[in-house]
């Protein structure tokens, strides 16, 4: 059944009010009418619907049930990640979302080659959302992950807001370091929230790592070989899935 995410605003009473683009999709890619069935999520909760009305502007779902939501990671995990070359950004934002990020936090480091020009940034911003919402669906997750663009600073001053917090140091590894980020991982429970810091193909300079872990952070090694920038969140996330979700 597909899904669609909404904003609560969506929601009027039983029935939910969903917009243009998701109207085009029902009707011209998936070949809807009126009387099927569509799932919704609109942030509180997963519902199943029964389409009332569908046109060229929107579509009006009323909710049949409310069903269990069961795709989320136990603990929510935030990237922040400095802004690499090309469009490896939206790759990164697309199978990050697959494998059940929360949140991405977009920033510039020292040594990142792209620059994102500030007029342009909500326009960057509204794609990396939609593509993140349609991995979303395809994916089955119950979240939208919400992505930022921000500053190094205001990556150090979320600090506070997490259980833990790590950056992915390729010099950890190089000196044979191998525990961080499994203790940090056996220490967090569901419910916990994880911060990571990845940073740019030129990798993070030493005075934004001494920032770092200044700040609370964890220098991290994610195994014996360097990996690439848009390597290394999957890795953690993947990591993390098998961690809490498939070990013993």
């Amino acid at each position: 059944m597909q899904r669609y995410f909404v904003e609560q605003t969506a929601r009027s009473g039983e029935r939910f009010t969903l917009q243009k683009d998701d109207a085009h999709h029902m009707k011209n890619v998936m070949r809807m009418d009126v009387g099927d069935e569509i799932l919704v999520l609109d942030g509180t909760g997963l519902f199943r619907c029964a389409l009332e009305e569908l046109d060229k502007q929107q579509a009006i779902a009323r909710i049949v049930e409310s069903l269990p939501i069961d795709t989320e990671l136990p603990i929510r995990v935030t990237l922040a990640y400095a802004l690499p070359k090309g469009d490896k950004i939206e790759l990164v934002a697309q199978k990050a979302t697959e494998l059940g990020m929360n949140q991405l936090l977009v920033f510039e480091s020292a040594r990142s080659v792209s620059k994102w020009d500030a007029k342009k940034v909500p326009k960057k911003i509204e794609r990396l959302e939609k593509i993140i919402k349609e991995a979303a669906e395809q994916s089955y997750r119950a979240h939208l992950p919400q992505v930022d663009y921000v500053t190094y600073d205001e990556v150090l001053q979320e600090a506070p807001q997490y259980t833990a917090c790590l950056v992915a140091y390729e010099e950890s590894a190089k000196e044979g370091e191998a525990t961080a980020f499994a203790s940090t991982l056996t220490r967090l429970q569901a419910g916990d929230s994880l911060l990571v810091v990845i940073g740019p193909e030129g990798g993070l300079t030493e005075t934004e790592v001494t920032r770092l872990t200044d700040a609370g952070f964890l220098p991290a090694s994610l195994g014996r070989r360097i990996l690439r920038t848009e390597t290394a969140p999957l890795y953690v996330l993947s990591a993390v899935s098998y961690h809490f979700e498939l070990k013993g």
